[in-house]
């Protein structure tokens, strides 16, 4: 592979299919997401920005890291979102770059608000169905979230 003329957009969107396909897997079937697989973004988003870009392609991917790690440990101080959440941000971080980087966190941030919704509208339907479970509080996985968002930044550059 011609590494200089490589189109950086299709790698990074088969890192994130790959890495936040696996994650979201975990995310859904064990409420967890493995440290490998957050390392395994953060390697693969380090190892293409750097190709693609030398240095700067690499303190691109770090600082991508660096702020989306930033972001999400703040909302999980909060008690927003579990550590998995916070390292898989930064390993997808890494991969898009600290240029693309706000454009992942709002379209992450939109997509969980479309999630939450639609859990909300299931959790309403299913209390109006069976009302014992008036009480129970259902927890979002939100590697969905994370791993669509950063899949719609990365469509824009198409």
């Amino acid at each position: 592979m011609d590494w200089a003329n490589m189109d950086l957009n299709r790698v990074q969107m088969a890192i994130t299919l790959l890495v936040g396909g696996a994650a979201v897997i975990e995310d859904l079937a064990r409420r967890t997401i493995s440290n490998w697989t957050s390392l395994a973004a953060l390697a693969a988003g380090l190892v293409c920005q750097s190709l693609a870009g030398g240095w700067r392609g690499a303190g691109s991917a770090l600082l991508g890291a660096i702020v989306g790690f930033a972001a999400f440990y703040i909302v999980h101080v909060l008690g927003g979102r579990g550590g998995g959440d916070v390292k898989l941000m930064a390993g997808l971080g890494a991969v898009v770059g600290i240029g693309q980087l706000l454009m992942a966190l709002i379209w992450v941030s939109l997509t969980g608000g479309v999630i939450a919704l639609g859990v909300l509208g299931w959790s309403a339907a299913a209390k109006i169905v069976r009302p014992s479970r008036a009480g129970a509080v259902m927890a979002i996985p939100y590697a969905p979230a994370i791993v669509g968002g950063v899949w719609l930044t990365l469509l824009g550059n198409q």
